[in-house]
């Protein structure tokens, strides 16, 4: 899994941040996505993008407990089944998007489970972002919350289950949230809201209050947000854990299709 250095962007001052993808990014149909991480990765933070159908595109961001020398095996089995369980569930046109991620997250514990040998916590977010009408299906298994951000102002996602390699026959529920043009959807690491300074936890309520004032143009200029703001904090590069940011943004153009979910 190389690394290759983006956009060094805190007030002109050099920062490590890493844009590492398991593939490339999809292009998305007025839309956008991205995902970034401060430095070099010392945890299980991973994330990774697939195109499923023509009009969906799959995209998660899990955190596996424990350091990367530790857990690599964990997550490259977790990427596995992701990649080869993805286009299975999701590549017809009629498909039941709840029940496809219900499923996959199903597998992805059994597999965390089988390739841990045992109980390894892993919080998840998950979500499948179909093009022509602006959805994202979604399971949160004990991650921070999602975040969209909209016309009506900041609103969270929280956790649908439980941790992903906790139980062997634990499931999640899965939700539909709608992206109206202009919207953003942003996920964020533990590293992120565990982030302190003199004592003071960062918490979700500082990114709800970045993404709520934020001016970023597009899903990487959100990531980078997170990390500016989350140094500007700090005040010395967060390098506690892996600080992880995932962003998706719908166009403003983007045409509005009545849908029911």
């Amino acid at each position: 899994m190389a690394a290759r250095s983006i956009l060094n962007f805190v007030r002109r001052k050099p920062v490590p941040v890493r844009d590492v993808l398991h593939a490339q990014v999809p292009e998305l149909q007025q839309a956008g996505l991205a995902a970034v991480y401060y430095g070099e990765r010392m945890g299980g933070d991973f994330y990774d993008f697939l195109r499923v159908s023509p009009t969906r595109v799959l995209f998660g961001l899990l955190d596996v407990a424990g350091r990367l020398e530790d857990n690599h095996a964990i997550i490259s089995a977790a990427q596995n089944t992701f990649r080869t369980l993805g286009p299975q569930l999701f590549a017809k046109d009629e498909v039941n998007e709840a029940e496809a991620m219900v499923e996959l997250c199903l597998q992805l514990n059994r597999t965390i489970l089988q390739a841990s040998g045992g109980v390894h916590s892993c919080p998840a977010f998950a979500g499948c972002y179909e093009e022509t009408l602006g959805t994202v299906c979604y399971f949160n298994a004990g991650h921070t919350p999602g975040l969209v951000r909209d016309a009506t102002g900041v609103s969270e996602l929280p956790a649908t289950g439980l941790p992903l390699g906790l139980f062997s026959h634990a499931t999640s529920d899965a939700s539909t949230v709608v992206l109206e043009p202009s919207a953003v959807l942003l996920l964020v690491s533990r590293g992120v809201v565990d982030a302190k300074c003199g004592g003071e936890e960062y918490g979700i309520e500082s990114v709800e209050k970045m993404l709520q004032r934020s001016t970023a143009e597009n899903a990487r200029e959100f990531c980078l947000t997170v990390l500016e703001k989350l140094q500007e904090f700090t005040c010395t590069p967060p390098t506690h854990d892996d600080v992880t940011a995932l962003a998706l943004t719908r166009d403003r153009t983007a045409q509005v299709i009545a849908a029911a979910v």
